[in-house]
């Protein structure tokens, strides 16, 4: 069903004013001029095609017709005050919906969120695993993380510089030989083994099966518990962003995972 041009500035106005019965003062309540507020009385006037207010010796007065639609007027402008303090009431919401690559959540995220969320009751995190960009929208998302060169086009910030490091077992036993995967491919016949992600990438190369090329970003716990150690200079490559369009990324909710997630 179309609904009806609702002229909601002028309705405020004329709230204002028939509630002073005064231009001047609900000028003084709205932060404009008197002649302002006259030129929206008028063009309410005009739109509903009926007088609002009498001019008498002792002020102004309302008509039958503006004093006949003012109580549902006002009770609709408490619905509407209503209604947004419901929507603001999921700023302070605590629950978080992110969508990100399956091995940067088992490498790096799921440790942070876990410190993050340390001394919060009610903070509940839902996280989908996507390699590729979701619809914000259709999925209902706060915020994503991807590899990628940039934030593309949303808001975002980088996790770290975009550096690339080869891993090998760290007690040099290992192969040689590369580690495939989809961000790091190697030519047919030369890798050792192919997987489907750098989290499997490094774990193969933990094992001794080869050296893999990966994030070092994604890699940095691995290195630090010994798990697996640096081969050769880093390399320039992608790095990982959090993102999310300008709506969701001014979420105070958001705001402050982003400030979490980034003061490492």
């Amino acid at each position: 069903m179309k609904r009806t041009h609702l002229p909601l500035n002028g309705l405020r106005v004329f709230d204002a004013a028939a509630r002073h019965l005064s231009f001047t003062r609900a000028a003084d309540e709205l932060a404009v001029t008197p002649a302002a507020v006259g030129q929206q009385i008028r063009a309410l006037e005009d739109m509903l095609g009926v007088v609002l207010f009498r001019r008498t010796p002792r002020g102004l007065e309302l008509t039958a017709e503006a004093e006949a639609g003012l109580p549902a007027l006002r009770s609709a402008f408490l619905d509407l005050e209503e209604s947004v303090r419901a929507i603001q009431a999921g700023q302070s919401s605590q629950h978080l919906t992110i969508a990100a690559p399956r091995d940067f959540t088992a490498k790096w995220l799921s440790a942070r969120l876990a410190r993050y969320a340390v001394g919060t009751d009610d903070l509940q995190f839902l996280l989908v695993a996507a390699d590729e960009m979701l619809d914000f929208t259709e999925a209902n998302l706060d915020l994503a993380i991807r590899l990628d060169d940039g934030p593309g086009e949303h808001e975002g910030v980088p996790l770290g510089a975009p550096h690339f490091v080869t891993v090998q077992a760290a007690d040099g036993k290992g192969a040689d030989a590369p580690i495939a995967w989809p961000g790091c491919p190697v030519e047919d016949g030369q890798a050792v083994m192919r997987v489907a992600d750098a989290g499997l990438a490094i774990d193969a190369a933990a094992n001794g099966f080869g050296r893999a090329c990966v994030p070092e970003l994604l890699a940095r716990a691995d290195i630090a518990a010994g798990r697996v150690a640096p081969v050769g200079a880093e390399r320039p490559g992608r790095g990982y962003w959090l993102i999310a369009p300008l709506p969701q990324w001014r979420q105070k909710k958001v705001k402050a995972l982003v400030a979490a997630l980034t003061d490492d």
